[in-house]
């Protein structure tokens, strides 16, 4: 990792590592529905961004969904990075190819 924040080439798991550094006290306190709820609205607020076609808007609202996912993971106990890597690291989860040939 690199810059000064350390997150230049973070991986998942390093990223989630962090914002539970940044922000585990207070999620925590906040609880698992009340930050889910955040992560929610960030999603929502992507979604304007992409109708406006605001990109510079659309980036930074991307970097908070991962950012309050990330979160709400932290609170309820989840290594993100192990769930993806269980679910798709053979492939398609569905049809177990790379590239996917689901129709």
């Amino acid at each position: 990792m690199e810059g000064e924040a350390g997150l230049g080439s973070a991986s998942l798991r390093g990223l989630q590592v962090y914002f539970r550094k940044v922000y585990f006290s207070r999620d925590s306190a906040r609880g698992a529905e009340r930050t889910f709820l955040w992560f929610v609205s960030e999603v929502g607020e992507a979604a304007d961004a992409l109708k406006d076609g605001d990109e510079h808007k659309l980036r930074a609202e991307l970097a908070d969904v991962i950012a309050w996912l990330l979160s709400f993971c932290n609170v309820v106990g989840i290594d993100l990075q192990d769930a993806v890597v269980e679910k798709y690291g053979s492939g398609c989860p569905r049809c177990g190819s790379i590239p996917c040939s689901c129709d």
